[in-house]
């Protein structure tokens, strides 16, 4: 064998011998593994969304993103979950984007995506509050103004714009002390007879460390268009909010 041959031979032994001595030199040798970009299809335990959305699209896909989004319908306002996507739901993707700090163009793709499977669990709750928090009175959802369904899906909504608010508060902790209420139930607390409790839409807040006019001034941003606060009649000790038809705030101790 030529002295050419035995330094060839030598230089692949070494080179096997160093590959399986240390994974770390196979990086060197082969070069690193390509990054995961941002764009990278996940899918989710929940819902996958397939494809961007903007403008003009409609069905279940956009359905299911505006919950996600329905936090983020600007100052008194409340986006429909119907499926839609107009002007007040391209806005609201818009200021989710801006608050996570994405490319605020109104388009959900990849990175909208991965931001919104990032925040919520495999039952489709946001990661900071859970079905359990929303319903204390009747785990099955029933006995409602509505359906067992809608009860449930209207409280997921609700959770989605806390968590909203949440975030706009410095991700501080939000406690939830109730929410949907069966009609007994409702009757039992001496809830009012057209309580959006019945409806799955409310919820009631515990002052925490942001405190309840914190919480009241929060939630006029976040899709709520009941809030009731200290200095409405029994409101001192919590924050009420609630979406659903109409508006009414009332926390006159808190300028509201």
């Amino acid at each position: 064998m030529s002295s050419r041959s035995v330094r060839v031979l030598l230089s692949v032994v070494a080179a096997v011998g160093l590959m399986l001595a240390a994974p770390s030199a196979v990086s060197a040798l082969t070069g690193p593994a390509p990054a995961k970009t941002a764009d990278a299809k996940i899918t989710d335990g929940c819902y996958t969304w397939s494809g961007n959305l903007s403008e003009g699209a409609s069905g279940e896909a956009v359905r299911q993103l505006q919950i996600r989004v329905a936090g983020y319908p600007g100052t008194g306002s409340q986006i429909a979950i119907d499926g839609q996507f107009g002007p007040a739901t391209k806005a609201a993707v818009q200021r989710f984007q801006s608050a996570y700090g994405l490319s605020a163009d109104g388009v959900a793709g990849p990175q909208t995506f991965n931001k919104i499977y990032e925040l919520q669990d495999d039952d489709c709750t946001p990661v900071n509050f859970t079905y359990g928090e929303l319903n204390r009175c009747n785990s099955d959802w029933s006995g409602g103004k509505v359906s067992a369904a809608t009860a449930k899906s209207n409280a997921l909504v609700t959770m989605w714009k806390l968590q909203a608010m949440r975030h706009a508060m410095g991700d501080k902790p939000i406690t939830v002390n109730g929410g949907f209420r069966s009609v007994s139930c409702n009757s039992a607390v001496g809830g009012a007879p057209n309580s959006r409790h019945m409806y799955g839409h409310a919820a009631d807040l515990g002052a925490g460390s942001q405190g309840f006019c914190g919480l009241a001034k929060a939630a006029r941003n976040h899709g709520f268009t009941e809030i009731l606060g200290p200095g409405y009649p029994g409101h001192d000790d919590h924050t009420h909010v609630a979406g659903g038809d109409g508006r009414l705030w009332s926390a006159p101790s808190c300028g509201i």
